[in-house]
């Protein structure tokens, strides 16, 4: 037929149509969603459909349930989510089982917090009834926090999270404290450690955190009373003289029983020569003094002594045969009249202070592992090695501290007491300070009640490090941890160097808290002997572990806690329960949530994994923060090897902290918060999930308005580029083709598949987020939307319905987006399940229970790949010739152009053979020449060996697909359009024909 009029084509062109919103809407279509997986029961069906798969668990760090979520808590159950997902998607029953941390001081903090506010004693409520307000308490925030974990998209077992308050979980925990008893692992012993005055109740390291703080610092005189050696003058020399202390620590004084020095530093014996000292000066002339050389000089001038001689060495090993006396001796106080012996320690340095460390066993780590190691040679020397309780619990002096009784080190409030002032004022008196100042460095704090605390020698629970165990000699805890350390994968790698550090170098492990919410340490204790019940001396063992299960399982730890429940639970098993004293302290929940593997891993049936190097084939990783090195995977590793011999888990993952957009920690002083609920709600789950996907997470990371509107933007182009595949979809109608019947480009595009395919599996088993989704976005920004859908548009578009390039590029972008879908599901859930939906409308179809897709073999194809590389490289400088044109708008198009592309390297040459590049460069003609180019030809100076010389197209435009070509209107049916543009038509006309 002749067209007279002009014809609209539009309607005969293979548009991209879809109900796929350009705009995400996510913070009201994610509702939705989630709405529709529980409809879907997509919880249970994936269990369903995994029944006989190997387990992958990746076992939930319990989070504290005492407040709405934050930034970090995000992060984690994010990273978390990815994990299960892509596992679960590449064949695994990858099943998570949400937990929470339920017990312990947070809460215990916010139930005095309102007892406070109502004027009521904490003490002065039954215990029980205290107890169930710490359950309400949690149990309102678990709900809470359970509402907003799921708001992010996480999946799991929801209706049935495991938690450290159930009582069967309470029962279980007991019996993994009674398994340490009966093994001899558990002792009661006597130990420094940080102590809350304000919180009453020992604290661990992970519960401690620094400020700066102003502390007194004193140079304190310990007269020499004793030396050995067989030189007299020598000794006779040094019974004048005294060793000088420094401490920050006043009212550690009383506790002093020893003095530290290193046989590593240089001392010397200093006599004061300055004759115009004033009178109350506490250092007159004459004075001689023990001091590291390199420290004498600021030790005089803190003394405000200018003149003084070295009168000469004091080796270590007379250093060794010195006693002192205690400072406060003469004072007539009692209780200081012991000998202060020199004991040589490697804590000791020259870098501040006098080289002289001030030893009290009661108030420091490194003061009582000295002391302890010394034990043996103190007694035979006849100093007693027993170590004073000095201060007790709520901050005061006891009687152990003669002459300072009551005095009070820190108040209940956590403010600085008396007790530095009265001893000051006593070593004053005594004559023996000669140094008085004040300090401002960085000192511990309790981080929730965020004042000072105090080291104090407290009756505590501990389990022996470097007992011998069932194993024999070398079988100890600490020997069992390091090994199950490098038997265990850590990502990344450098978590397992700073987890042995901290074993092989961590005392012993104390388990006990004074508190009243949590799991008690459910043993007996016999006061004549010291024997625990249940213990490895008790006959009865197992039936009282029995009874206190089971009454655990019934009513919770409350029980241990009832009116009458001494009674109840050694009834009958000894003969003298007068001389069995019930303890009352509670555990650590670190004990709590490292025994989570015991009443959760082992218990739920849907879990118990038979672990890959246990000789099964199941997998279980644990994914936390990198402060849990010292917490939960620290504390999940004791007590797994402790009771067990192996650790809980095949592998560690570790994430770092969340900053603002500067690198600066979030605080609420600083303003510089963001909140996961403000991000969802102002742009939706799914943007806050890419940005956790994006970064790099093991280290500290940072987010913010300005780093989550590029998030946006990465997030918007890549929904464009999916919403045009499902347009374009629209026309495909599921017919296969061949490889071998493809064109090159859309071969090249399976064999980036295959490639991509080995990527992303790698990259999930790898942990590596950022990679995957770069590599992914990068993929469907540039190689396809601007790439290899802009080459095929005119085909897509224009070429006949039958056309083999059409038809194979439909199957091609059906297997881009099947795979792009599937392979970004676990990062983008919400965004996936939407897109997946438009496609597969089924009302029971979710993208989340489809596998990673299995691709064929003959999809990769390198020499392909290395070939169209070349072919892109020529295309690059094309591209950059063309876009100067239209720059200077000497061209408005790309189809206004014919540029004659001159090629003199080779290789590059003999890629383009059979190529069009017109067709690639998206051009309506082209032409390739291996001539020279002329000096004014466009060049990268990055590609050599290609010039372009850009020109204008010639001939008429195409009325339907825009080209210009000489040949428009050879087609006397279709006269303004191509001859391939004719063809389309008449098929198009015939298959529209009335019948």
């Amino acid at each position: 037929m002749t067209e007279t009029t002009t014809r609209d084509y539009s309607e005969t062109l293979y548009l991209p149509k879809t109900d796929f919103p350009m705009r995400a809407g996510l913070p009201k279509k994610e509702p939705e969603i989630i709405a529709r997986w529980k409809r879907l029961d997509l919880y249970r069906r994936l269990r369903e459909a995994s029944t006989t798969r190997d387990k992958y668990i990746l076992h939930d760090g319990p989070p504290y349930a005492n407040g709405n979520i934050h930034i970090g808590h995000a992060l984690n159950k994010t990273l978390k989510d990815i994990v299960t997902r892509s596992m679960q998607m590449q064949g695994w029953d990858s099943n998570y089982v949400p937990g929470w941390d339920c017990h312990g001081l947070p809460i215990e903090w916010k139930i005095e917090e309102q007892y406070r506010a109502k004027g009521k004693n904490k003490d002065e409520v039954p215990i029980n009834e205290f107890r169930k307000e710490c359950r309400d308490f949690a149990n309102h925030w678990i709900g809470v926090q359970r509402e907003e974990f799921q708001r992010l998209g996480i999946e799991g077992d929801w209706d049935n999270p495991y938690l450290t308050m159930n009582f069967d979980s309470e029962a279980f925990i007991a019996e993994e404290i009674m398994k340490f008893a009966t093994s001899g692992q558990l002792y009661r012993g006597s130990k420094p450690v940080m102590w809350s005055v304000v919180e009453k109740t020992a604290l661990a390291e992970a519960e401690i955190e620094y400020h700066e703080y102003t502390s007194d610092q004193i140079w304190v005189k310990f007269p020499v009373v004793e030396c050995g050696g067989t030189d007299a003058g020598a000794a006779e020399e040094l019974l004048d003289a005294s060793v000088v202390i420094w401490t920050t620590t006043p009212w550690t004084i009383p506790g002093n029983r020893a003095i530290s020095y290193s046989s590593k530093i240089h001392y010397g014996l200093y006599r004061v020569t300055q004759d115009d000292l004033p009178e109350e000066n506490w250092v007159q002339k004459g004075d001689t003094l023990i001091l590291a050389d390199v420290l004498a000089g600021a030790v005089f001038e803190q003394s405000r002594v200018e003149r003084y001689e070295h009168v000469r060495p004091v080796p270590a090993e007379e250093l060794a045969s010195i006693t002192c006396a205690h400072p406060l001796r003469e004072m007539d106080l009692g209780g200081y009249d012991f000998d202060v012996p020199l004991l040589d320690g490697d804590h000791v340095t020259d870098d501040a202070g006098t080289g002289f460390v001030h030893t009290a066993p009661s108030h420091g780590a490194d003061d009582f592992e000295i002391w302890m190691m010394n034990r043996a040679d103190l007694e035979a020397r006849g100093i007693s090695p027993e170590i004073p309780f000095t201060v007790a619990d709520d901050g005061t002096y006891t009687n152990e501290a003669p002459g300072f009784e009551g005095a009070q080190v820190i108040t209940h409030k956590g403010e600085k007491g008396n007790a530095n002032k009265r001893v000051i004022e006593a070593l004053k008196e005594s004559g023996n300070l000669i140094g008085l100042g004040r300090m401002k460095h960085q000192y511990p704090h309790s981080w929730r009640s965020k004042k000072p605390i105090i080291f104090r020698n407290t009756p505590q629970w501990f389990v022996h490090m470097d007992k011998a165990l069932e194993g024999g000699e070398g079988d100890t805890l600490r020997a069992r941890a390091l090994k199950a350390i490098d038997e265990t994968r850590f990502v990344p790698g450098s978590g397992q160097n700073r987890l042995r550090s901290m074993i092989e170098n961590r005392p012993d492990w104390v388990l006990s808290r004074q508190r009243a919410w949590g799991v008690p340490i459910a043993v007996f204790r016999n006061e004549e002997d010291g024997r625990l019940a249940p213990g490895p001396d008790f006959a009865a063992n197992e039936e009282l572990i029995g009874r206190i299960k089971e009454a655990f399982t019934q009513e919770g730890a409350d029980a241990w806690f009832a009116d009458g429940a001494k009674e109840r639970f050694l009834g009958g098993l000894v003969n003298d329960p007068e001389n069995w004293t019930q303890v009352r302290d509670i555990l650590d929940v670190w004990f709590d949530s490292g025994s989570t593997h015991a009443f959760c891993l082992e218990q739920r049936d849907d879990l118990k994994p038979h672990r890959q190097g246990l000789g099964g084939k199941d997998y279980v990783l644990y994914l936390e923060g990198s402060d849990q090195h010292r917490g939960w995977f620290q504390s999940s590793l004791l007590e797994s090897c402790g009771t067990r011999v192996h650790a809980p888990y095949d592998a560690v993952l570790t994430h770092g902290f969340t900053m603002d957009e500067q690198g600066r920690k979030m605080s609420k002083s600083l303003g510089n918060q963001t909140f996961p609920q403000d991000v969802i709600k102002q742009y939706g789950a799914d943007i806050l999930r890419l940005w956790t996907a994006s970064v790099e997470y093991w280290e500290d990371q940072r987010i913010g308005q300005e780093i989550l509107k590029t998030t946006v933007d990465s997030y918007r182009k890549m929904r464009n580029t999916m919403r045009w595949m499902l347009g374009t979809l629209t026309h495909y109608e599921g017919e296969e083709v061949a490889l071998a019947d493809m064109p090159e480009l859309e071969r090249l595009m399976l064999h980036r598949l295959a490639e991509l395919d080995e990527m992303v599996r790698r990259a999930y088993w790898d942990f590596d987020f950022k990679k995957l989704v770069h590599h992914l976005l990068t993929f469907l920004t540039v190689e396809l939307s601007a790439f290899y859908f802009d080459v095929r548009k005119d085909a897509l578009y224009c070429d006949p319905a039958s056309s083999t390039r059409r038809k194979a590029s439909l199957y091609v972008i059906d297997k881009l987006f099947n795979c792009v879908t599937v392979w970004l599901a676990p990062v983008l859930p919400f965004t996936m399940e939407e897109a997946w939906l438009e496609r597969h409308s089924d009302e029971n179809s979710s993208v989340h229970m489809e596998l990673f897709p299995e691709l064929s073999a003959n999809w990769r194809d390198d020499e392909l790949g290395a070939r169209w590389a070349k072919i892109r490289t020529v295309r690059r400088v094309v591209t950059g010739a063309l876009e100067i044109e239209r720059r200077e708008k000497r061209i408005g198009a790309s189809l206004e152009a014919h540029p004659t592309v001159h090629v003199t390297d080779p290789a590059l040459m003999a890629a383009l053979q059979g190529v069009d590049m017109a067709e690639i460069a998206i051009t309506s003609q082209a032409t390739v020449t291996g001539a020279p180019a002329p000096d004014d030809a466009f060049t990268l100076p990055d590609v050599k060996g290609v010039a372009v010389v850009p020109g204008r197209a010639e001939g008429r435009k195409c009325a339907r697909s825009w080209k210009i070509l000489p040949e428009v209107g050879s087609d006397p049916e279709y006269p303004d359009v191509t001859p391939r543009d004719a063809d389309a038509l008449r098929e198009w006309d015939s298959a529209h024909a009335p019948a």
